[in-house]
């Protein structure tokens, strides 16, 4: 019965591949720029695309137990010729596509696992797994990263380089990229510049580039007192400093997305800012420790938070019982590490994208995305990167695509334009030597 499933899920795969090489054959034969053949073939492969995607969605695997997804994407990239490495930092696929001679190594990462939720999934393909669902969207990025190894893998002759598409576990365990790293990734080929896209709350057919930092950064500090016998004051007092150092208001957490002021908009209020997320007393019989948390767009200003906040303690009434302002050391990615897109790399894909899909495929990226940062900032470390945002959603439709929120889901439009603006963005990068 597994067997007869097995084959059930890969013939869509195959069937895909198969009208791939025809209209290649087809549409070869005319004169036909590369990226009208990039648009093409995407047309043409469109239908097979959305239902890996459903496929995927149906059958979610949580983080380090991405069996059976890797199963598929490495069949998939063997199918289309290219060399697969499998197990890579446990269910890790990496798959190389050799252009016609020795060129840069550019890198495309998708993640493929999905989370544990007990949101209800929302769509007619809904997850078969009981509490497991692809409410990040990851489902999507996995097929993306398919669509353009398809195409690419038509069009090999066509460029001077390589590909390496890199299908990553436990991006929502925050540690599939170190598992891949630690297991010899960039042993096997490491990449000159990498990308990446992730879906969230844009009209489909757009995407968001920005420069720089993509992600807020994220200063977790721990403040503590002796004496313990004044304890409500002391607290209120100290969040009443706190707070002098936070220059917007902590409900408007809540607006990272608004289409008026959020991170997508020209008008962004989160483009130069410092946010206290919030302050959390610490349970313990022999100090006062209490953990704030700031958001900022400027590390160095989140930086010299511990300073400044000793500084102002040390000239109030709670001086003696005043102990220390440290940072807090976590081993998780949102502490420590942060997405940085090189400004070339982002102005080169957005006048490629702009260019050939038109001005309004591509907006600026005003601010920063509050909250967890994504593992792709191991694999970036110290390779120039683009991490971009690729909107999924139809407002007319409901469809509203910002992931990890109850309702997420996404327009499959999506995949279409992701694989068409990559695919050609990928193209446009091997002609700049």
């Amino acid at each position: 019965m597994k067997k007869r499933i097995r084959i059930q899920s890969f013939t869509l795969l195959f069937l895909g591949v198969l009208a791939n090489s025809i209209v290649f054959g087809q549409i070869s034969q005319t004169k036909l720029s590369i990226h009208d053949l990039i648009q093409k073939q995407t047309d043409k492969i469109y239908d097979s695309l959305v239902s890996i995607r459903r496929d995927i969605h149906g059958n979610p695997e949580v983080s380090f137990n991405e069996i059976r997804t890797s199963r598929l994407v490495a069949d998939y990239l063997s199918s289309l010729g290219l060399e697969v490495k499998t197990n890579i930092g446990g269910h890790g696929v990496v798959g190389i596509l050799r252009g016609k001679t020795k060129g840069k190594i550019i890198g495309w990462r998708a993640e493929m696992d999905a989370l544990k939720t007990w949101l209800p999934d929302v769509v007619d393909f809904r997850s078969k797994v009981d509490s497991v669902r692809h409410i990040c969207g990851h489902d999507v990025n996995t097929t993306i990263g398919l669509g353009i190894a398809n195409i690419l893998s038509n069009l090999k002759d066509s460029f001077d380089g390589t590909v390496v598409f890199i299908f990553q576990p436990a991006e929502e365990r925050l540690g599939g990229a170190k598992s891949m790293l630690s297991d010899g990734l960039y042993d096997i080929i490491k990449p000159d510049e990498i990308y990446c896209i992730h879906v969230d709350d844009l009209p489909a057919g757009t995407v968001a580039i920005k420069s720089n930092a993509v992600f807020a950064y994220i200063k977790p500090l721990s403040i503590i007192y002796k004496n313990i016998e004044n304890k409500d004051s002391l607290i209120s007092f100290t969040k009443s400093v706190l707070n002098e150092y936070s220059t917007l208001d902590s409900k408007l957490w809540a607006k990272n997305v608004d289409h008026e002021i959020g991170i997508f908009s020209e008008n962004s209020i989160f483009k130069d800012f410092v946010l206290l997320r919030g302050v959390f007393p610490q349970k313990n019989d022999t100090v006062i420790n209490l953990e704030a948390y700031f958001f900022g767009s400027d590390k160095k200003k989140l930086d010299s938070l511990p300073e400044k906040l000793t500084g102002a303690i040390r000239q109030s009434a709670y001086a003696n019982q005043f102990v220390s302002v440290t940072s807090i050391e976590f081993s998780t990615i949102w502490t420590s590490d942060n997405i940085n897109n090189d400004p070339e790399l982002a102005e080169k894909a957005r006048i490629t994208i702009s260019t050939i899909y038109g001005q309004n495929s591509v907006r600026q990226m005003g601010g920063v995305v509050l909250g967890f940062n994504d593992d792709f900032a191991y694999l970036q470390k110290d390779i120039p990167c683009g991490y971009y945002i690729l909107g999924g959603s139809n407002y007319e439709k409901g469809i509203i695509s910002h992931p990890h929120t109850p309702d997420f889901a996404v327009d499959e439009k999506c995949i279409a334009a992701g694989v068409k603006y990559f695919s050609s963005m990928i193209v446009e990068r091997f002609k700049d030597e």
